[in-house]
């Protein structure tokens, strides 16, 4: 295991290479950059551009150099001395505009995750074992309603309720009158009070996913020939479920690690910006939309090394829950 780990650690570094490579020219793609968009919008309003001021911008921040050149100059920064470049658009060091709304991001991302689990998956064993019961067909029914509807349209839903019957202010994480407060108990409460409808927004269509997926993979293993021989011995049909099939039917759980990660940096970047969330994902859509060329490769570099680790993360759990599981290499 201490072998694969290590491999799997070295082949890391030469995918998240090309990654960097890939995502950077990606960005470049699109004609223009920064600049020749802030151009375009004063000359929309009838404003004059200074050809001297404009090529000192772009001496500033590299943007008349080759594409290998300000590859380069972007990545060895991160690298040699952890700086991830500066934002055009906000003209402030990328790392943070970044950090300010990772906190947040991470507050809604993991509680989501916990909510998604703690739901999914006494319901999945619960539908499985009770197999065409009335908790069945209840269960399905809503699995595919959260299935169907939009998050976005949940979330609408969602708003007006909590304004119309719990008199709640909508949007945001905070009351307005706690956005800039500083942190303390009440405003942790504060937070609390609106984190529930983000978290049952984005975990919705996530919880019932993973019950159709326990379900389907549980009731495979309740029909196996191991399942019945255990019975046979006499195992309590609680012991048995835990120890044997429920422990199997757990892989598709795991697995989702390897996206999870990566979810708790973009997040659910529509419902955030229908909800007003201050998360990392409506300023990853504003990077794009700006051609903010070192932001936007910050975020899609650090969701790649989160997808990178996070399989690795799922595939070292998996070998550890289903011993099936055989790597090459393993005594």
């Amino acid at each position: 295991m201490v072998r694969y780990i290590i491999k799997r650690t070295l082949m890391m570094i030469p995918t998240l290479v090309v990654i960097s490579i890939v995502s950077f020219v990606i960005i470049q793609l699109p004609p223009g950059d920064f600049l020749t968009s802030v151009v375009a919008n004063l000359e929309d309003q009838g404003e004059t551009v200074d050809s001297a001021a404009l090529a000192a911008l772009q001496a500033r921040y590299g943007l008349g150099r080759p594409v290998h050149v300000q590859y380069w100059r972007w990545i060895s920064g991160i690298i040699l001395r952890g700086d991830f470049g500066r934002s055009f658009r906000y003209n402030r060091p990328v790392a943070d505009l970044i950090w300010s709304r990772l906190g947040l991001t991470f507050v809604i991302s993991l509680t989501t995750l916990v909510f998604t689990w703690v739901v999914a998956l006494p319901i999945g064993v619960y539908t499985a074992v009770k197999q065409r019961s009335v908790g069945d067909y209840i269960a399905t029914f809503v699995g595919f309603i959260g299935l169907a509807i939009p998050n976005f349209l949940l979330a609408l839903v969602l708003m007006y309720i909590a304004f119309r019957y719990f008199n709640q202010s909508v949007g945001g994480l905070f009351s307005p009158d706690m956005i800039d407060a500083p942190w303390s108990i009440a405003k942790v409460v504060d937070l609390l009070n609106h984190l529930w409808i983000p978290v049952v927004v984005l975990g919705t269509a996530g919880t019932a996913g993973l019950i159709r997926i326990m379900r389907a993979n549980l009731l495979d293993e309740l029909k196996k020939t191991y399942v019945m021989a255990a019975r046979a011995r006499g195992l309590s049909e609680w012991t048995l479920l835990r120890q044997y099939p429920v422990r199997v039917a757990l892989n598709p759980f795991i697995s989702t690690i390897g996206w999870s990660l990566p979810t708790l940096v973009s997040g659910a970047t529509v419902t955030a910006i229908v909800l007003s969330l201050p998360t990392t994902g409506p300023l990853l859509i504003e990077a794009l939309k700006a051609q903010d060329m070192f932001l936007a490769a910050a975020f899609i570099m650090m969701l790649s090394t989160l997808t990178v680790i996070g399989t690795l993360v799922s595939d070292v759990l998996l070998a550890v829950v289903d011993p099936r599981i055989k790597y090459a290499g393993r005594g």
